[in-house]
């Protein structure tokens, strides 16, 4: 019997995500994924001058790296990339669900959710900030967002590596599994008529997830519904704004204020 067009789509599909593969360029992101037991490694790309920054990583993972001639670099980056001579071949990361990643626990009761946040420098310097402030995940969906990139890698600096990066099919069903999990869902909006530490005033101790969206549209209407409530971050003057890798350092820092963590 032949097997439905859908099955046959979806297992196709499924083959080419496992063959798809990620370079990882610039000293701190490849040393990190080096040194990274969970990141499963291909290839490794580096100079002379690289490699001896990078020798005690190398040594550890138990790579044989290939040298190359800094003038015929031979990685398939783009032309604008700053590889620093080192550029490495992985698989994407694969953290786990988001009912056992985020499971609330002493310490890490923060979540930072993002609605189609597209620029992976964006997500990139988002997953720094979450790992500086205690966040346990940083979650998005599998489309209409950034995907795992040597560009975002870069931009996070190593935190890619630590900060656990999900991407779900649908955004409100996982707001929805965060909020069963006890997390007050706040969705960050300019037109919110509260900022955020207020909003949160009683709520000392309790796991929050703050939602953002995309610079210019912002939240879609149906994350915004699925939000507890919309709180804003207070501005001094009524010109200029954040974008929203700024705004999501400043939210992380007033939460973690305003909770007493």
């Amino acid at each position: 019997m032949q097997k439905p067009k859908w099955v046959i789509e979806k297992e196709q599909a499924k083959r080419v995500s496992a063959a798809e593969t990620i370079w990882l360029f610039g000293i701190h992101a490849v040393r990190d994924a080096l040194e990274n037991p969970d990141r499963k490694r291909l290839r490794l790309v580096v100079t002379r001058n690289a490699a001896d920054r990078l020798s005690e990583a190398i040594a550890a993972s138990g790579m044989e790296p290939e040298i190359a001639d800094p003038r015929r670099f031979p990685v398939p980056l783009d032309p604008g990339s700053v590889h620093q001579g080192a550029a490495l071949e992985v698989k994407a990361l694969d953290w786990g669900p988001v009912d056992q990643v985020c499971v609330p626990a002493a310490g890490v009761p923060l979540v930072v959710v993002l609605d189609r946040v597209t620029d992976p420098h964006n997500v990139g310097a988002i997953l720094r900030s979450a790992e500086v402030f205690g966040a346990c995940a940083v979650v998005t969906t599998a489309r209409s967002a950034a995907p795992e990139t040597g560009a975002l890698a870069k931009t996070a600096s190593g935190a890619l590596e630590r900060q656990p990066y999900l991407r779900v099919k649908n955004l409100a069903n996982a707001m929805e599994e965060l909020r069963s999990m006890g997390y007050l869902l706040l969705g960050l909006d300019g037109t919110a008529d509260i900022d955020i530490e207020p909003a949160l005033d009683g709520y000392s101790g309790r796991p929050v997830a703050l939602v953002m969206g995309a610079e210019g549209p912002g939240l879609r209407e149906k994350t915004k519904d699925t939000c507890d409530r919309l709180v804003k971050i207070p501005f001094g003057s009524d010109f200029g704004s954040l974008n929203v890798s700024n705004a999501a350092a400043v939210g992380l820092y007033a939460t973690r204020r305003a909770i007493g963590w």
